[in-house]
């Protein structure tokens, strides 16, 4: 197809394999200064953003998705592949720059050799040149850039060596470009097919054979050609057959991490380590937090008169909001370590440790890295899901993703289990929430099991597929980076959850304050805080909140639990995070503690069974509930991207229909069981 150049503001294009560098030389060229858009039609994330002024570049500059070549295998390659070509907004690539690996050459010249065959305007860029040069070795520029008829500049991310070449280059080929001149860009796919990849691969291999060659030493010492040429030989076996760098550390490492028995070990203690930190850790912060709310809610109170309004902002907005805030600690914990171990290279290898497990149930390893994102929003796991090319396991995938603990369960699992460890040992609360995790973990393999049988009727598809990944080396983090992603996630979870809880607080607050705004109570002999804890119950036991409570009371009361954790349960359907502010809404005002009544777990502490005057929130039903949560799928978001992902309502109905059942037949298990045993 013909096609014009003609843009207002020219559009540079990173591309390349996943783990070629792309994003770090983004980083570098743009500062971080990106921002998140999405390819239209689809939610697959990709990053524009202006050139560091210092670099005097005005163009665009975009890091697509990592893809190997252009011939899809998945759907977001295919999204990525085809935006690539026709952008209702950006356009086409004014100049791509091919990011590939000095070290996976056989495999990472396909991509730039295509885009050159298509008629795009290519710089290839060279990195991870380090262990060549630790054994003596380069790739050549100039013989890379005759063979290609394309420039090659060699950049390393680390020490930004090579950049101000890059620079240079690419202000060179956005000068050469006119933008009236027409360019004829022809989809590879039209050009070629999978049948001419075996041209292609012995082309390349050829091209490999030419273009490396070792350092000359600047001392004058000879150089042993023979040598050198053995080494090349071994390096290519090396990179090209097996996919592995030949770092005999990372090789060392992974005789254990990999090990069938002691790999799976470590596994294991590395995810308990996990969730232990998270507790732990966030415990001294999270009682910062929860002091600053209670000082401001207290403020409040104490300075305004005890109209609407003044329970509108105590109640609604600020016990509201704070009740969920208190747990951002925790959150931020979890995003930096999740970060950590996948910029060392641990993650990778985790797929490589679950791959047979999953095997087991119709998954393999490719599902490990959405089902692993899903712990921390099932968002954007359902959307990684678009890497696995075979539809009965992506469909399968997304099914199960949202039996992983997300982070919007954490702080309804965090006040459950502060209810139930003793206040002066908390590192007891990262074992118990080590074990609710590890719980949500294998109870997600047995459902799966469970599903896995009915595969042919709900996914109408029961074909399988093998698991191959290439591991990365591996690293030090690097700090800022990770810091960086923390930051980002976190502030991404706050502004998401955030609006939408201090939406239903408020919501959840006028169901609680109304019909019943002046109530009517015996005074006689009351002190004045009394008369006000007995005005708020009798508020809320005439409100629209316990007019709707009541009515879902029979389903209820076989749990052992009444109409206020009811309506609780039903506002967490909206977001599960919404649960802890209901609870702050619905019991903060009926308790009657006169030293601690800032706290929600004080006020659960004494909440009590209207009917029989019996704790409610007993070691059962706190049980009981953190089993409700781990299988019930209580997030409107989530079926929504489910819908879009999966193409039907199918499979997010059965979602929530089964996942909803199952919760509640475990939720009624636990409670009487351990009631039958008794635990109350």
């Amino acid at each position: 197809m013909s096609t014009s150049t003609s843009t207002k503001v020219p559009l540079i294009t990173l591309i390349g394999p996943p783990n070629s560098g792309k994003t770090t030389l983004f980083n570098i060229l743009s500062g971080k200064n990106y921002k998140t858009v999405n390819y239209p039609g689809s939610t697959v994330e990709y990053y524009t953003s202006k050139f560091q002024p210092k670099y005097n570049i005005k163009a665009e500059l975009l890091d697509s998705p990592g893809i190997v070549s252009l011939l899809p295998e998945s759907i977001d390659e295919k999204v990525t592949i085809e935006s690539l070509y026709s952008h209702p907004r950006l356009g086409i690539p004014d100049l791509i720059v091919s990011t590939i690996d000095a070290c996976q050459l056989s495999r990472h010249l396909l991509l730039p050799m295509q885009l050159i065959s298509s008629g795009f305007k290519v710089i290839i860029v060279i990195t991870m040149t380090d262990l060549l040069s630790k054994r003596g070795l380069r790739v050549s520029e100039n013989k890379l850039s005759d063979e290609l008829k394309c420039d090659v500049v060699v950049v390393n991310g680390r020490s930004k060596q090579g950049v101000e070449k890059l620079i240079e280059v690419i202000n060179t080929n956005l000068s050469a470009i006119k933008k009236s001149d027409k360019r004829n860009i022809i989809p590879y796919s039209t050009l070629h097919d999978k049948k001419d990849l075996v041209t292609t691969f012995a082309e390349i291999e050829s091209i490999v054979d030419r273009v490396y060659e070792p350092i000359i030493s600047h001392s004058g010492d000879k150089i042993n050609l023979k040598s050198a040429n053995s080494e090349l030989k071994v390096l290519q076996n090396d990179f090209t057959n097996n996919g592995f760098s030949p770092d005999q550390l990372t090789l060392k490492i992974d005789r254990i991490l990999l090990h069938r028995f002691w790999g799976i070990l470590i596994f294991l203690l590395v995810m308990g380590m996990i969730f232990t930190s998270i507790f732990w850790l966030a415990q001294p912060l999270m009682n910062l937090v929860d002091e600053l709310f209670a000082n401001l809610n207290t403020l409040v109170i104490e300075n305004f008169d005890q109209g609407w309004f003044t329970f509108l902002v105590s109640d609604g907005i600020i016990s509201g909001t704070g009740s969920v805030l208190v747990y951002v600690p925790q959150i931020i914990i979890l995003f930096l370590i999740l970060g950590l171990l996948e910029d060392t290279g641990y993650l990778a290898r985790g797929a490589m440790l679950i791959d047979k497990p999953l095997s087991k149930i119709g998954l393999n390893g490719r599902s490990f890295v959405p089902m692993l994102s899903g712990f921390a929003c099932a968002i954007p796991a359902m959307i990684a899901a678009r890497t696995i090319p075979n539809r009965k396991e992506r469909l399968f995938t997304i099914f199960i993703i949202p039996l992983m603990s997300c982070s919007a369960r954490l702080p309804v699992y965090a006040l459950l289990i502060a209810y139930l460890i003793p206040r002066d040992k908390p590192w007891l609360g990262g074992i118990l929430l080590g074990g609710i995790y590890l719980f949500s973990t294998v109870s997600s393999i047995v459902v799966a099991w469970i599903i896995n049988k009915f595969s042919k009727r709900i996914f109408n598809d029961d074909s399988s597929s093998s698991f191959i990944l290439e591991l990365p080396s591996y690293k030090i983090p690097k700090l800022s980076s990770v810091i960086s992603h923390t930051y980002n996630s976190s502030k991404e979870y706050i502004l998401r959850a955030g609006p939408m809880i201090l939406g239903f607080s408020l919501v959840l607050w006028f169901l609680t304050f109304f019909p019943n705004i002046n109530p009517v109570v015996e005074s006689a002999g009351l002190t004045t805080e009394q008369i006000q804890n007995l005005e708020r119950a009798e508020r809320l036991e005439h409100s629209f909140a316990a007019d709707l409570g009541k009515v879902i009371q029979p389903f209820m009361t076989p749990i052992g639990m009444d109409w206020r954790i009811g309506v609780s349960l039903i506002s967490a359907f909206a977001a599960r995070e919404v649960f802890v502010s209901s609870l702050a809404l619905t019991f903060k005002v009926t308790s009657e503690d006169d030293e601690e009544s800032s706290t929600l777990l004080t006020s659960l502490r004494n909440a009590k069974i209207e009917a029989t005057g019996e704790k409610l929130f007993t070691v059962a039903t706190s049980t009981g509930l953190i089993v409700f949560f781990i299988f019930a799928l209580q997030c409107l978001s989530t079926v929504a991207v489910s819908k879009k992902e999966t193409g039907s309502w199918k499979i997010p109905l059965l979602q929530v229909f089964i996942f909803t059942s199952v919760a509640y037949l475990m939720t009624f298990i636990t409670v009487n069981g351990l009631r039958f045993f008794g635990i109350q």
